[in-house]
């Protein structure tokens, strides 16, 4: 039986008299792509800011592996394990798409002031380890082509890549997609949706916030459906797929 990775218990949050969130739980199982869907406004993109740390909880709790995460930063729960993207792209525009993943490693592999100011062997070590871990997330995403490019001047699919790769050689317990198709042409939405389930089948624990139901329910392996800041519905992928309620609202049946 899988281990619970990351367990959210009562989530709230509110903004002034705005209920975005109301006693959200979930728990995310080692290993698995748990897909969450709903409409605009369901409250889908405040679960990941609350998860990942860039908005505290009005009430409720956050458990990574059993330890207590709840309003820790961003920076924090990065370096416990969870890397995220976000609805809008956040690139560093000016860099390179590689010295754009570089970023994500530094946390892990780079080194202090003195040795990067030194040029020290550790420093050069640190250096070749991050542009082969960088190197090696660009070709996991088919974008070893464009690695010397600047950001700013890929089209919008690639750089939606670009953000995922950073994610991934971050080497995450807990990777957090939100809406990955938004803003994609359709052939660049099926493109990132095999890509997302190649990375699940490598062992990737994901969860998939997403507007596109029909790609998010091909891949996931459980899911639910958020609204008005509630869960209405969960269970495997294939049952909410089946369901006629999330038929009528979200596939088109």
């Amino acid at each position: 039986m899988s281990s619970i990775l990351l367990k959210a218990d009562g989530l709230a949050k509110h903004f002034g008299g705005i209920v975005a969130l109301a006693d959200y739980s979930v728990e995310v199982l080692a290993g698995e792509l748990l897909g969450l869907i709903g409409p605009n406004g369901a409250g889908k993109t405040t679960v990941f800011n609350l998860l990942s740390g860039v908005l505290r909880p009005t009430r409720g709790r956050i458990a990574l592996k059993g330890r207590d995460i709840t309003g820790q930063r961003p920076d924090q729960n990065a370096a416990m394990g969870i890397a995220r993207t976000f609805q809008n792209i956040r690139l560093f525009n000016a860099l390179s798409v590689v010295d754009n993943v570089k970023v994500a490693l530094h946390m892990h592999l780079g080194r202090g002031f003195w040795q990067t100011i030194g040029h020290s062997p550790a420093f050069r070590r640190s250096e070749a380890r991050l542009e082969a871990e960088a190197r090696k997330a660009l070709e996991l995403l088919d974008l070893d082509p464009v690695a010397e490019e600047t950001a700013h001047t890929l089209p919008y699919g690639l750089q939606r890549r670009v953000e995922i790769a950073r994610a991934v050689a971050a080497g995450p317990q807990l990777l957090l997609l939100d809406e990955v198709s938004l803003g994609l042409m359709p052939t660049l939405v099926e493109q990132t949706f095999a890509t997302i389930r190649d990375l699940h089948r490598q062992g990737a624990t994901i969860l998939l916030v997403e507007q596109n139901a029909r790609m998010a329910l091909s891949v996931a392996t459980r899911g639910y459906v958020l609204e008005t800041g509630t869960i209405t519905l969960q269970g495997s992928a294939a049952e909410l797929a089946a369901d006629p309620q999330v038929k009528r609202a979200y596939l088109g049946g």
